[in-house]
This record gives structure tokens, C-alpha cells and sequence, in this order.
């Protein structure tokens, strides 16, 4: 895909247990392109604006613990702050009803773009984002605001600001099933703790603190941790 106004590039990308992924994404962290000020409105910077467009090693592990989980196809999956939707891609290709969600202006166009280049059908998509803003219009969105409750909730790197962990929170209790899975994967970015002790207080205990790392000396170097809670 490209733009007059920014870049982006084209890999493939292998998730063990699905066939490989072509991905479009941003070129770098120093694209950006917000002309009518969409971005801005919806409280996203122009030094954080490629960063929905970048492939973070955070989603390409929750990408690959959710091609390992079996497809139920009575299970609703939500994923949220999904950037490229990789791990929203994975859950498509094996059948799973899974629907990707972000804040960002230009998410569900990179998704559609990403549904094509893979010869994948059509993946749903909403407009969700958390913490204090006021309702955005359509025109800024391009797409319907979240509104559904599911049954599992997925994430990866969230927690990456102070006030992270309630508002995130906030968001998952309002969007989650009465019984509920959440999956998040933290690249140990410090705020965990305030996300557990806020989830617990929302009644969903923290089931599994499993650590993740590289596996094969290759790979690029990795320290983090997938999160699983429930509420039932």
C-alpha cells in the first residue's frame, strides 16, 4: 500500500501453527499523515501516530499463543489496541469469530489492506479506545464505535503509560462477557501490578503469569509475559 504522504513495507511473516502472513505495515516510527486532524481528535499525537502501524515483537507472541487456542466457533474474541490486527489475522485464517478493534484512524485500512494481500474474507472491525475522551464522531473513526460484550478479550503491549492500567481496565470490564477470558501480553513494561490489582477488583483473577523469551538464539531478544484472567 502506498501513499503520497507516508511509507510502508511489505514482509511475511511466519506464526508456528498457521500458514505464513503478509503483512504491510509503516516503513518507520517517523510517518505521518493527519491533515484534518482525525488523529489528534481521537487524543493520538503526531509522535505516536506510526505507532499502530508498526509490527511489535508483543503481538507477534500473543499472534502465536492464539493459534495454538482451539477454535470454538460459538466463542466471541475481541482484540483491543489491535494496530495490524495480527493476532486478529491468525484467529481469522483458523476460523475463529474474533473482531479487531483500535482507536487509530488508519487501523482498518491497514486491516483491509492486510485481508487482501492474505486472500482473506472480510475480519470485522470498531472503533474502540479507552481512557477520558469524548465520543468520537464517524467521520474521524471511519468506523461503528465497540458496543458487544465477548467471551475472550486479547491484547498485547498496552500497558505502556501511568494511567494504563485503570483505564484499561475500565474498558475490558465494560466490553467482557459475564464469564470472561482476557489475554495480555506485557513486555514487562513495569505497570503490571496496578493492572492486576485493577482486574482483580473488577473479579477477574489472574489464572495463568506464564513468562515469555525467545526460544531459538536467532530470534530477536525477548522478555515478557502473557497474561490470562477470568471471571466467572
Amino acid at each position: 500500500m502506498s501513499s503520497a504522504h507516508y511509507l510502508t513495507k511489505t514482509e511475511t511473516i511466519e506464526i508456528q501453527g498457521v500458514n505464513d502472513l503478509v503483512i504491510c505495515s509503516l516503513l518507520d516510527r517517523q510517518q505521518f499523515y493527519d491533515p484534518k486532524g482525525a488523529a489528534e481528535r481521537l487524543g493520538i499525537c503526531s509522535a505516536s501516530w506510526s505507532l499502530f502501524g508498526m509490527l511489535w515483537p508483543s503481538s507477534i507472541r500473543l499472534a502465536s499463543a492464539i493459534a495454538l487456542r482451539p477454535v470454538d466457533p460459538n466463542e466471541k474474541i475481541l482484540e483491543i489496541g489491535c494496530g495490524l490486527a495480527l493476532a486478529s489475522l491468525v484467529a481469522h485464517r483458523r476460523g475463529a469469530n474474533i473482531t479487531a478493534s483500535d482507536r487509530h484512524p488508519k487501523a482498518k485500512l491497514f486491516l483491509e489492506k492486510n485481508l487482501a494481500l492474505n486472500n482473506l474474507p472480510k475480519l470485522p472491525f470498531r472503533h474502540g479506545q479507552w481512557g477520558e475522551h469524548a465520543v468520537p464522531s464517524l467521520e474521524d473513526t471511519g468506523a461503528a464505535l465497540l458496543s458487544q460484550k465477548y467471551n475472550l478479550i486479547v491484547g498485547s503491549d498496552l500497558l505502556y503509560e501511568p494511567d494504563m492500567p485503570k483505564a484499561l481496565g475500565r474498558f475490558v470490564n465494560l466490553h467482557a462477557a459475564d464469564q470472561a477470558e482476557v489475554w495480555i501480553v506485557d513486555p514487562n513494561r513495569g505497570y503490571r501490578p496496578a493492572f492486576n490489582r485493577k482486574m482483580d477488583s473488577l473479579g477477574f483473577a489472574l489464572s495463568s503469569d506464564e513468562v515469555l523469551s525467545e526460544s531459538e538464539p536467532t530470534e530477536e531478544k525477548y522478555r515478557g509475559r502473557l497474561l490470562v484472567y477470568k471471571r466467572s
